[in-house]
Order: C-alpha cells, then structure tokens, then sequence
C-alpha cells in the first residue's frame, strides 16, 4: 500500500467508495510516509494523528453502512497554517501565536469537512506568510524534496513540499502575490489560484485585513483535483459578501485543435534563465505540433511597469491600513531614514515603498489605474482561449536569508534580479487582475518548472478543461527522487 500516498485525492475517494481500499489504510500509509520523510522536508508542523485515525475509522463505518458519501470522503487533506481549524493549532508562522487554538473551524475548512475529507494537519508559512521563502521562528525552516538545499517557496511552502513528497494528496491555501503557484512551480505540483471572489478568502474569525487582489485555491497532483476541490469551495460563505453565486457552467472539452494558445517568456524587461526558456518554448512547441494554434504574444497596451507599481501600493496599502496609525507612522518615517541600499528598489519596491503611507485618495487612485489594467488584460485574453507564462524566472535557488537587510538579487545566467522581482514579477500581474491561474509542471529535467496557464476573470471551469487537455502533454506529476 505505500503507492497510495502518491494517489490522486479523486483516486483516493473512489478506491474508498469501491472498497478497494479503506480510509484507515489510506490513513495510516500518509502517517507512515509523515514519519520518514518529513523531519528532513519540515512541511507538515502540526499533525492532527489521533482525531485523523477517529475520523478515518468512521469514514469506514459510513462506508460499510451504505451512507450517502461526500466527494472527499475518508480523504486526508492539508492546510496551509493560516486556515483556522477547531481543535487544531493555528499559528500563521507568529511566536505570539504558538499555542493558539481556534474554537470553531473557518467555513472553508467545514466546506471540506462535510465533503468527507479529513483534516490530516497544518503545513508550514513564513511569518505572516510574507515571503517567498517559508521559515517562521516557530517551526523553522522547510526544504524542497527536489533538493533539500533549496526552498520550496512561499508563502504556501509547506503546502508545496508536502503534495511533492506524498505527504498529503490536497492542500488548501491561499496567494495575495505567488503563494500557490510559486511552490507549485517549484515543487514540480499543480495549483489553482481561481478569480478573484470566486471563493472566500475567511481565513480567520476576526475581520478581514485584505480586499483585494487575494484568492484561496487548491494545489495538488492533477488537474482533476483542483476542479474536485473548487466544486467544494466556490461561492458564497456568509462571511464575504463579494463573493458571487455561480451557476456550474460545464467545462468545454476540445479537441487540442480547436484550442488558440498564446504564450510568451518574458513581460518586458522581465526574462527567464535558458532552461525554464527552453522549457517554455519546447512545450510552446508540442502544443503547435498537436493541433494547438499556437503564438507568441503579450497584451499590446498592457503597462507592465505600472501593473507592477500598482500591485506594490495596494499589497502593501491593504496592510498598512490594518495597523495602527501609529505603526503606520512609524513605517512610514523608517523608509526615509533608511539608507537606499535597503529600501526595495525597482517597479515593485516603489509601489510597496509608497503603499506605506497612502492616503484613502491615493488608494482609490490606484483601485482605478487597476479597472484599467484589468480592462487591457481582458481585452488581450478575449482573442485567446488561454495564455501561457513564467511563474518566475527559473527554478528553485538555494536557501538564502530571510531578514529584508539581507535578502540580495538572484541569479538568473549572467543577470541579477532582485528578490522581490524574482518572486512576484510574473505572478503578481495576475493578483492585480484578478484572472484564474492554473500551474502546470511542464518539466523535471533537474529541478521542476512550471507554467502559469492565464484564463479570462470568471471562466475558471474552462480553464480547468484546458488545463487538463494542455496536461496530457506533459509528463504531468513526477515524484521526487526517493519518495
């Protein structure tokens, strides 16, 4: 039975539901996989083992009794350690909140409850998951099963290492600037960062901190479970009243010819290294050889280096107004006595640095350049049925130090990109937007790559569709070696 870890989460319910297996089996072999690999990954940090076993030995007796069964039934799943879950420690990667235990589960997490999944554990963040890294002075660091010198990213590391290394079949976590898709990347997973209020984003029962530009999706080892997972937690919570009803449009499934795919490797003065470009243009490639219409192209009118700034202030402005006026204050002063060595530098640093201190005036003013930029970037989608691009400028790098003094520019060949362009550069465009995204690994030559798969705001289900037909192309999800 150890092969089950590496079942998908929809194989897992199905080989329940038939008997094949029971959740206890399935259970015990994720235990057991917890048990070797995880002291060297560090991405599961609180494991939920004895109500697991109590819930996986009644998943079984609802089986044996002919009950009517959710589509996760006796499924172990994953959190990312922002999701507060009752009974279960909830930290955020916060000293302050090592022992903090929420009374009540947030809706998304009872959503996948009464879908029959079972809450395996909590999986690791960088503090405050604000980073592109994952280490917190709780639990420390965790390591990328491709390669434990390396980060599996952030802020949904721990999510990220744990679907790689069959530590968990599904994750729930959430991306404000590259946290789903930027592990997914680098862990050789796939992930769904959905339109913008297509899901609520209730992480926690006290109000909201962020508006706008953050979405909750899935990550797992296939296509197929990121549209299981996105049945369960699309719509309305009570809590978000943004988020719309929708009605269940069936996807369109067509054949690879009918399908028009763009596809570029850089946004302007952004590039890739020549392995995730000959990744890129290989698999741009393979798509034209099997009926794809397939062509270079980038929004024409779209303004990259205002995206960029613009996404900087309201990340940070939506933050910034949480705090205290005092706070603010204070940060604010700190940007201007700082030397200019440490203060982020570039489109994305002058928009961070300037959403310290914005004023409600200049926090509309941005919410408008915004409409404009999404306005650019639907006209562009409309004329394809997908587009395909970076997640970030090349694969996993080796750890590095997390404190801002100390965070210098990664390599990419023989050029220097700073960290926060390396991190954010590619994915961050689509936060702005508010466009669904869907990571594919397209390569595992080394080290993973993957690509994002831009759809137009609200067709998620179609881009799923695509996805999965983009998907059977590719090798699709390999295990590490050693897992």
């Amino acid at each position: 039975m150890g092969d089950l870890v590496f079942y998908s989460a929809s194989e897992l319910a199905q080989g329940i539901r038939d008997r094949t297996f029971s959740a206890v089996e399935v259970l015990e072999s994720h235990l057991a996989h917890i048990t070797r690999h995880n002291p060297a990954l560090n991405a599961i940090v609180t494991l939920n083992e004895s109500e697991a076993r109590l819930q996986a030995k009644a998943a079984d007796e609802a089986v044996a009794a002919g009950q009517t069964l959710g589509p996760l039934h006796g499924v172990p799943v994953t959190f990312k350690d922002l999701f507060e879950t009752a009974g279960l420690r909830t930290t955020f990667g916060y000293k302050s909140l090592a022992q903090y235990i929420p009374p009540k589960d947030v809706p998304l997490v009872a959503r996948l409850r009464a879908a029959g999944a079972i809450v395996l554990g909590k999986t690791n963040v960088p503090k405050g998951s604000t980073d592109i890294q994952t280490v917190n002075p709780i639990f420390g660091r965790t390591n990328n099963p491709w390669d434990l010198t390396r980060t599996p990213g952030g802020s949904t590391g721990g999510g990220g290492a744990a679907i790689a290394a069959g530590l968990s079949p599904l994750e729930l976590g959430n991306d404000l600037g590259c946290s789903l898709r930027m592990p997914a990347h680098l862990c050789g997973v796939y992930s769904l960062k959905p339109t913008e209020h297509r899901v609520a984003n209730s992480l926690r029962s006290n109000p909201r901190l962020l508006r706008h530009m953050i979405s909750t999706g899935p990550m797992a080892r296939s296509v197929a479970d990121l549209k299981l997972c996105l049945e369960i937690i699309e719509g309305p919570d009570g809590t978000e009243w943004e988020v719309s009803p929708l009605e269940k449009e069936a996807p369109i499934q067509q054949p690879l010819s009918k399908y028009r795919i763009a596809w570029c490797d850089r946004f302007e003065e952004l590039t890739v290294d020549t392995q995730t470009q000959s990744a890129i243009q290989t698999f741009a490639a393979t798509l034209s050889a099997a009926g794809c219409q397939v062509e270079r192209a980038t929004p024409p009118n779209f303004d990259f280096t205002e995206a960029w700034e613009t996404f900087g202030e309201l990340c940070v402005g939506q933050i910034a107004q949480g705090q205290t006026a005092t706070l603010r204050g204070l940060a604010s002063g700190m940007t201007k006595l700082l030397p200019s060595g440490l203060i982020p530098s570039g489109a994305l640093g002058r928009g961070f640095v300037r959403g310290v201190s914005m004023s409600l005036q200049d926090y509309m003013t941005a919410l408008s350049r915004r409409d404009r930029l999404i306005g650019h970037m639907e006209q562009f989608l409309s004329q394809w049925d997908a587009w395909l691009c970076p997640v970030a400028p090349g694969p996993a790098f080796t750890h590095r130090q997390t404190w801002f003094p100390l965070r210098g520019p990664l390599a990419v060949d023989d050029r220097r990109v700073s960290y926060w362009m390396w991190g954010l550069g590619f994915s961050s465009i689509f936060n702005l937007t508010g466009n669904p995204v869907v990571t594919l690994p397209i390569s595992t030559n080394g080290l993973p790559i993957g690509v994002q798969l831009v759809g137009q705001r609200w067709q998620d289900r179609r881009l799923l569709a695509i996805a999965q037909s983009l998907s059977e192309l590719t090798a699709g999800f390999r295990r590490p070696p050693g897992y």
